[in-house]
């Protein structure tokens, strides 16, 4: 087995105790930084279908995604200098009223681990907060809304419609467990993801990724 091989398979079985040694060796071997860092990408892209058709749930996946995080650890020195890497600025948050933040957390390792740049602005966040992040950090490319109460749905529209009003362009992209494609087209958002599995292929997508 070649060693990105290796790093692939401990990421996918969340094995971090022994991912950063594995990177370590693959670069020492002479594989490059980004061709680990897609191997690691692709792993979590099968932890994401797995946890999407319901074979391994959030406690692997967020496993899968330690891993990951240790081995992204490794690398970042050697590919800071690198700017093609990012695909772009992500601002995340809860909506107002909302305190659930394991479904967001999740999306967030997602998105980060495909290449995205995330700013994490916690949960309960009101619509204009959304707005300011936009204007406070560099090459954002998308918003992404959570919402996970029925009793938010509201504060989601809210926060979608606020911030198509003062970028009419920007990318947005919502999910949790009370929305649907349906109400995701109603609020005038531009993707929806029902899991953490899929955000990253979806966000991608919607960036032209």
């Amino acid at each position: 087995m070649s060693k990105i091989e290796e790093v692939k398979v401990l990421v996918e079985t969340g094995k971090s105790k022994k991912v950063a040694a594995a990177v370590h060796e693959a670069l020492d071997a002479g594989d490059k930084a980004q061709d680990i860092l897609d191997a690691m990408i692709a792993s979590m892209g099968v932890v994401g279908d797995k946890f999407s058709s319901g074979e391994i749930f959030v406690p692997e996946m967020l496993i899968a995604a330690k891993a990951m995080a240790k081995g992204v650890e490794v690398l970042k020195p050697i590919m800071a200098g690198d700017v093609s890497n990012s695909l772009g600025t992500c601002i995340m948050g809860t909506v107002a009223g909302d305190l659930h933040d394991i479904g967001k957390n999740l999306v967030i390792m997602m998105l980060e681990s495909s290449g995205f740049d995330m700013v994490d602005l916690g949960v309960d966040v009101p619509a204009e907060k959304f707005v300011e992040a936009i204007k406070e950090n560099n090459n954002v490319v998308l918003v992404a809304c959570s919402g996970l109460l029925t009793t938010t749905m509201p504060a989601l529209k809210e926060a979608v419609q606020t911030i198509k009003a003062a970028y009419p362009d920007m990318k947005v992209i919502v999910g949790g467990a009370p929305v649907t494609q349906e109400y995701a087209d109603e609020i005038g958002a531009d993707g929806y993801a029902p899991d953490a599995g899929s955000s990253a292929a979806k966000a991608k997508e919607l960036i032209g990724a």
